[in-house]
C-alpha cells in the first residue's frame, strides 16, 4: 500500500481517470509489479528501451483476471507508472535489475470487498501483461528471430552469453491481468509479437522451425553424403548402393555414429598400408629429439 505522504498526489493523478473527484475513503490504492528485464520463464526479456515504452503505454490499462477481455472482468486500472532500479543486483544478462511498477485503483465497492482483502493478504498477487513487441532478436547474434532466425538455442550459452531472446520495439500494451502462474519469475508476461497479434506469432514460429528443419536436413544430406564417399575407401564400390539406402533410413545420431566408426577404420587401414619402416617414421614424426628437450615441431 502507498503512504499517507503521497496520497494526495496519487488521488490527483488518479481522478484524471474518473468522471467525478473521488476522496481517500472511496478507493482502494496498490502497486502492481507488471514486468522487468530479468530473463523469463520462456527464454526472452524486455530490453531497458522496451520497459521505458511500457511506462508510457501502460499509463491508464485496464486490470482484470486471466486475459479474459470481457468487461465484467474488469477490476482496476493503473494511473501511474514508475521504473524502479535495484543498481546493487543484477540480471542474468548483466543489466541492473529493474522493474515497471504500476499504481492502480479500485472503487470500494460491497461486490470487490472480498477482493481487496486478498490484495491486502497476499492472496492475488502475481499479474501478467498483454503488449505487442515489434522486435525479437537474439542475445548471441542479434538476428531477427522472426524474419530471419539464427540456429542458437535459448537457454544455452555461446562463447559465455546465454542466448535468449531479447523484445523491444514495444508498440501496444493492452491490459494486466491476475493470475495464477506468470512467465516471469517475479512478475509475469504474456507477450505477442508482430501487429496481428496471436496470428502473427504463430506465423513467425512457424516460420523459424522451417528454417531449423531446413538446416538439419543439409547437415543430414552431408553426413549421409560423407559415409557414402569413406565406405567406398573402406569397402569399394560394391558396397556403395547398399550403404546410401541404409544411410537414408538413419537418423542424425545414428549417422554421426556410423560415420566415426568409418573414419576410424580407414584411419586404420591407411596405417596398415604403410611399410613398417614408414608407419614407425609417420607415428613418431610429431616426436624429434633437439638440443633441448623434444619437440613436436
Amino acid at each position: 500500500m502507498n503512504t499517507k505522504e503521497n496520497t494526495t498526489q496519487l488521488l490527483t493523478q488518479l481522478n484524471q481517470f474518473t468522471r467525478r473527484v473521488h476522496q481517500e475513503d472511496e478507493v482502494f490504492l496498490f502497486d502492481v509489479h507488471l514486468c522487468d528485464n530479468e530473463i523469463d520463464r520462456d527464454g526472452e526479456r524486455f530490453s531497458l528501451e522496451a520497459l521505458e515504452e511500457l511506462k508510457t503505454l501502460f499509463v491508464g490499462r485496464t486490470g482484470i483476471f486471466d486475459h479474459n477481455p470481457k468487461g465484467e472482468n474488469q477490476t482496476a486500472r493503473i494511473f501511474a507508472t514508475e521504473l524502479v532500479q535495484e543498481p546493487e543486483r543484477r540480471t542474468a544478462a548483466g543489466e541492473p535489475y529493474t522493474y515497471l511498477k504500476g499504481n492502480a485503483y479500485m472503487v470500494r465497492t460491497d461486490a470487490n470487498r472480498d477482493l481487496i482483502r486478498e490484495i491486502d493478504g497476499g492472496i492475488k498477487k502475481e499479474v501478467s501483461i498483454s503488449c505487442t513487441a515489434a522486435s525479437c532478436t537474439c542475445s548471441v547474434c542479434g538476428a531477427d528471430c522472426r524474419k530471419s532466425p539464427c540456429v542458437h538455442q535459448v537457454g544455452l550459452t555461446y562463447g559465455g552469453i546465454l542466448c535468449h531472446h531479447v523484445l523491444s520495439n514495444i508498440t501496444d500494451a493492452y491490459e494486466w491481468s491476475f493470475v495464477a502462474v506468470p512467465a516471469q519469475r517475479e512478475a509475469g508476461v504474456t507477450k505477442q509479437f508482430g501487429t496481428d497479434g496471436t496470428k502473427g506469432r504463430c506465423q513467425a514460429l512457424e516460420k523459424q522451425l522451417r528454417a531449423k528443419d531446413a538446416l538439419l536436413a543439409q547437415a543430414e544430406s552431408m553426413v549421409r553424403e560423407d559415409i557414402v564417399r569413406l565406405r567406398f575407401l573402406t569397402e569399394g564400390a560394391a558396397e556403395q548402393d547398399a550403404v546410401s539406402a541404409a544411410a537414408a533410413r538413419m537418423t542424425l545420431p545414428e549417422l554421426l555414429e556410423f560415420r566415426e566408426t568409418l573414419r576410424t577404420k580407414q584411419a586404420k587401414q591407411c596405417r596398415g598400408q604403410l611399410p613398417d619402416g614408414q608407419r614407425f617414421a609417420a607415428e613418431n614424426a610429431a616426436f624429434q629429439v633437439k638440443a633441448g628437450g623434444v619437440s613436436g615441431e
